[in-house]
């Protein structure tokens, strides 16, 4: 057991047993809302479509987003 786990452990157990219900499902709730890698990937490509299509519609080409970049890094 690690250094954290036994940190934690003592700590839950010096709260009322009220309390460590409220630490469990809080656990729990973070457990549940960590987006999984297949999720960020997946959540990368939809936006990846929409700015591609965002690009399209408003006629912006790779170099028009080359241009823009070499701007910005040479500060103008």
């Amino acid at each position: 057991m690690t250094k954290f786990e036994q940190t934690l452990l003592r700590e839950v157990a010096t709260l009322p047993e009220s309390r460590q219900a409220d630490v469990l499902a809080f656990i729990r709730f973070l457990k549940i809302s960590l987006p999984t890698e297949e999720k960020i990937k997946g959540d990368f490509q939809d936006a990846l479509k929409d700015a591609r299509a965002t690009a399209k519609k408003n006629s912006i080409t790779q170099e028009d987003i080359n241009a823009e970049i070499r701007a910005v890094r040479d500060g103008k």
